[in-house]
């Protein structure tokens, strides 16, 4: 059984390296995962996998330029920009989504950054998401610190921010924004009291060494991330990234394993990519300390494994979602 997570605070490492993660990442693979799973079980329940869902709110008509992203305005990916979702369509979908089992609700608006005026507007779906019972989490772009306040005033829970990668990847991904300002957005969003949801993208032709400096760069936060999701590329045709050499699976493993040792008390959540994982991918990283998965059958507009496939697979390795 796992052990209480009783761990202070003052005693988790926000110390780590680039080198010393780089030095777990290139561990043999099955030291690696031991080391993760032992980590994982004083903390976590090892069998328990929390589950959210995710709802494009806004999709489409971004002015950035992510070189992944099929819903910015410059690429020809079949994306069509739409304006923001009514709220009550959006509660609608909330109820769904907790009928199906989702316990945390995840809204994302395909913005650089939202304008004053529509955070009124967020700020009454926080506030009727919420009172379903549903822990809520947006990701809007760039938010100024009056903004995170007002949406931690409505009663948002989570806010998600990736970072994506390395800084000394990122300008090779995304020049529209700046490393600091994402890292100024954690920032507002921490000071508001709100939780905090940030990791990144591999297999974005990045290297391992590139991957142990996106977990160190999380690992330094203070508190770490609450939520750590890990994301694997998912190409879509009319971005830069489309074709890129695909990330050998054993790599997205390590790259979990990585996230649970440095980040103990954090959730690690599966993302995107998860159509395409083997269920005997997914079940490896669970063992490496994965505890959190993207339910449903969208990811904003990618598609997501559905979700009685993946009730199905949690039920074969005895994982019991929460």
């Amino acid at each position: 059984m796992p052990m209480d997570d009783q761990t202070p605070p003052a005693l988790l490492r926000h110390d780590w390296t680039r080198a010393d993660i780089a030095a777990l990442l290139d561990l043999p693979f099955n030291e690696l995962v031991f080391r993760a799973a032992s980590v994982h079980r004083a903390h976590h329940d090892p069998n328990k996998v929390q589950l959210s869902q995710l709802l494009s709110i806004k999709t489409g008509g971004c002015a950035e330029d992510c070189g992944y992203c099929p819903q910015a305005a410059r690429y020809d990916t079949g994306v069509k920009a739409e304006k923001l979702m009514p709220v009550d369509e959006i509660v609608a979908a909330a109820k769904r989504a907790k009928e199906n089992g989702a316990t945390r609700y995840c809204m994302g608006a395909a913005w650089r950054e939202p304008k004053d005026r529509d955070v009124a507007h967020l700020c009454r779906v926080v506030e009727a998401v919420r009172d379903l019972g549903m822990e809520t989490c947006m990701t809007l772009g760039m938010l100024t610190q009056a903004q995170a306040d007002r949406l931690a005033q409505a009663g948002l829970d989570y806010y998600n921010h990736n970072l994506d990668s390395a800084p000394d990847f990122y300008g090779e991904i995304i020049t529209t924004r700046t490393y600091q300002e994402r890292l100024d957005t954690l920032d507002a969003v921490r000071e508001a009291g709100m939780a905090v949801c940030s990791g990144g993208i591999v297999g974005m032709g990045e290297s391992r060494d590139h991957r142990a400096g996106l977990l160190e760069q999380l690992a330094a936060r203070d508190p770490h991330p609450e939520s750590v999701p890990i994301n694997m590329l998912v190409q879509v045709e009319g971005t830069p990234l489309a074709g890129t050499k695909a990330l050998d699976p054993f790599e997205f493993v390590r790259t979990i394993a990585a996230a649970r040792i440095t980040m103990p008390r954090s959730a690690v959540r599966l993302s995107a990519g998860r159509e395409t994982m083997s269920d005997e991918l997914q079940a490896l990283c669970f063992l490496a300390g994965a505890n959190s998965i993207f339910y449903g059958d969208k990811l904003l507009t990618t598609d997501n494994p559905e979700g009685n496939k993946d009730m199905a697979l949690l039920g074969r390795l005895g994982i019991t979602p929460g």
